[in-house]
Parts: structure tokens; C-alpha cells; sequence
């Protein structure tokens, strides 16, 4: 049996599922809970279930950030930053609107295949220049073009 906690969300898994049904009654004895049934969507991570087993996604998220900047009719990017890019090197005129900036990195934080990229472009927040935020934009337009991507959590494997 597993269980994930995180602040006063739960996550029971088990392939036993009396095991599972004698845990929820005890954790109601001891707090009041809340049964939400079968896990749909937890801390921006979507988990849709089917016959192959679970597939995990971050479609949802990554769309109101995508829809946030307003590059839905963006065209997407084949890669999250450019080739040999320069962007410690910037010179360019800072980006005008800092809070702009820092909520849009901070949002791609959670997205976890743009991990490089927002590392790169998270050493900018105290004064980004025009060319990270057109970088971080770019990031958007990779995520745009991979939007169903995922993860699948075979049903017959082992894990």
C-alpha cells in the first residue's frame, strides 16, 4: 500500500482494495476525510485511467500557461532553447513588467521536462532582459507543440 501526503491531500493506493477500504475507515476515526474517489487530477498532474493503466500529464496546466501568454496560435518550437544560445550574455533593454516574468518562470517550474531551460532562464528574475523573456516565450511554444505528452504506468508492470 502507498500513501502520498501533501498538506491535507491524500493519496492511498493499493492493489488490495479491503486494505485500502480498512485505512480509509481508520483515518476517518482519527480526522474527518473526504473520499474524492478515483484520482483525476493532483498538484497540476492529470492521471487518466484506462485498460493499459495509468497515464500521467500535465496537458491542462501547460494549456492555461500557454493561453496566459497568448500563444495559442503561436507557432511550436522543436526545442526549448535555442542551440548555443547566450543568454547570460544578454545586454539587451530589461523586460519592463518583472512580475510578468518571475509568475511565468515560476509557473514552468512545475513543468518538469522544461527543467533545463527554466534553470537557465530562473538565474534572470531579478532583471531580465527582453531576450530571456523571448526565450521563456519559446519554452511556451516547445510546450505547445508537446502539449500530449506523458507518462504511462503500465497496469501489468511490476512498479
Amino acid at each position: 500500500m502507498g500513501l502520498l501526503v501533501y498538506v491535507d491531500d491524500i493519496i492511498l493506493a493499493s492493489n488490495d482494495t479491503s486494505a485500502c477500504q480498512s485505512f480509509k475507515v481508520y483515518l476517518n476515526a482519527c480526522f474527518r476525510i473526504k473520499d474524492l474517489g478515483q484520482l483525476k487530477y493532483f498538484l497540476r498532474l492529470e492521471v487518466a485511467h484506462g485498460p493499459q493503466g495509468l497515464f500521467l500529464c500535465q496537458w491542462k496546466y501547460a494549456l492555461e500557461i500557454v493561453e496566459e501568454c497568448g500563444l495559442l496560435g503561436g507557432k511550436p518550437a522543436t526545442s526549448p532553447l535555442e542551440e548555443n544560445h547566450n543568454l547570460p550574455l544578454a545586454l539587451g533593454d530589461f523586460f519592463d513588467d518583472l512580475t510578468q516574468y518571475r509568475r511565468l518562470i515560476g509557473r514552468l517550474i512545475y513543468l518538469s521536462p522544461e527543467s533545463y531551460a527554466v534553470h537557465v532562464l530562473s538565474q534572470f528574475m531579478q532583471a531580465p532582459c527582453v531576450e530571456h523573456f523571448q526565450a521563456a516565450c519559446r519554452v511556451l511554444r516547445y510546450i505547445k507543440g508537446s502539449l500530449g505528452l506523458g507518462i504511462l504506468l503500465r497496469a501489468n508492470s511490476d512498479l
